[in-house]
């Protein structure tokens, strides 16, 4: 009886482990500035685009976050977004594109400790780079600005904030120039053990064209530990409330992200 009782405490004790375990990668995995090193693959389905509303595209984003410590008081995290494009009928052509488009690289320094208030920051430059293998896929002017994150929280589980950038064109090729706003306000709340329920709009604003582009996203995600490799997994749609002509109506997500928290 003592050993089935004492089984039952370890068995226990371990689960509680676990789940602390599992609850804490998922409370760091809602902080893009967080000591995780991450690699996000970010599937992206959306439907509805091109001047007949028939096009479709398939984007897979793949992101990978990087922190590293560069003192006793601030990290540099390097984030890095490629997204892998196949799409059909979004020009009036009717044509097909597959292939890399632009990539784009952010670099935060970021205090280690937290404010007096809770909030977490970082700010550092972004850079796009035109990486597009097709012209339709991307732009090929080089591009730079500043980028910004900030965000808090909370005991009770809930996470919110913002990321920003503005992107202005430097060199390349003859494309129109590139100056452009990205203001992505988020907020996830952990309901059990790993997983979270989250709303961020993905908003952009061309003042060349002087368009708004404004993707909301809802999302619910779960922390998996597997022997070897833990990771996260994430299902969502999303809607346009505001687009350019030809731009898609809505879309779904996943993402299935492998994840290396520090030991």
């Amino acid at each position: 009886m003592k050993r089935l009782l004492m089984t039952l405490m370890l068995l226990s004790a371990g689960t509680s482990c676990l789940a602390q375990d599992v609850d804490d990668v998922a409370k760091q995995l809602s902080n893009p500035i967080s000591s995780l090193i991450s690699v996000p693959m970010q599937f992206n389905f959306e439907r509805g685009a091109g001047l007949d509303g028939e096009g479709e595209r398939l984007r897979l984003n793949v992101q990978p976050v990087i922190p590293m410590s560069i003192g006793e008081d601030w990290n540099l995290i390097s984030r890095t977004i490629v997204p892998i494009i196949d799409q059909q009928d979004v020009f009036p052509d009717g044509s097909r594109q597959a292939g890399v488009g632009n990539t784009l690289q952010s670099l935060f320094f970021s205090p280690k400790e937290l404010t007096p208030s809770g909030w977490t920051w970082g700010i550092g430059p972004a850079f796009l780079l035109p990486t597009a293998s097709d012209e339709r896929l991307g732009s090929d002017r080089w591009a730079i600005g500043p980028t910004v994150v900030a965000l808090r929280q909370t005991r009770d589980g809930w996470t919110y904030g913002g990321l920003a950038n503005h992107l202005v064109s430097v060199g390349g090729g003859d494309d129109r120039d590139i100056n452009a706003t990205y203001l992505q306000p988020f907020v996830a709340k952990r309901i059990s053990p790993g997983r979270t329920v989250s709303m961020s709009l993905e908003a952009s604003y061309d003042w060349e064209s002087q368009d708004w582009t404004a993707p909301l996203h809802l999302g619910i995600s779960q922390v998996i530990p597997a022997r070897r490799q833990m990771f996260s997994i994430q299902g969502g749609v999303f809607r346009y409330l505001e687009s350019t002509p030809g731009a898609a109506d809505w879309g779904l997500r996943f993402t299935l992200t492998l994840l290396y928290p520090k030991r």
